[in-house]
């Protein structure tokens, strides 16, 4: 039987780790409010960074990029705004939105980090 949930969590803590690799710094993981969920928050200079992280097995239904469609944007656009009302510090700040894909791929993980993935 597999774990999603535990999928899920060791996909998020490769996707932070290899963004700290990467020059980016972790403001919060895993931001609830009722409006969605924020997988990680993050900063990259001047910019906050709203990251969405999916977890997907190669499959004809397709990848974790092309997964995150209009209805799932609006749910993080919802908590994104949710997040700066109570973080006005980053309120003032550019911000963006990425998506890291974690793909299994031969014993491996595959991770594509898409940078600002969508308009708001």
């Amino acid at each position: 039987m597999i774990d999603r949930a535990a999928l899920g969590q060791a996909a998020e803590q490769l996707a932070c780790t290899y963004l700290q690799h990467n020059g980016l710094t972790l403001l919060q993981r895993n931001y609830r409010c009722r409006r969605g969920e924020l997988d990680l928050v993050m900063r990259q200079g001047d910019t906050t960074v709203f990251v969405e992280v999916r977890y997907r097995s190669p499959s004809a239904y397709g990848d974790g990029i092309t997964s995150v469609d209009r209805h799932k944007q609006e749910k993080l656009l919802a908590a994104a705004q949710h997040y700066l009302q109570q973080h006005p510090d980053a309120a003032r700040r550019p911000c963006r939105f990425d998506v890291v894909a974690v793909t299994p791929e031969r014993g491996e993980n595959r991770v594509e980090w898409i940078t600002n993935a969508f308009e708001t």
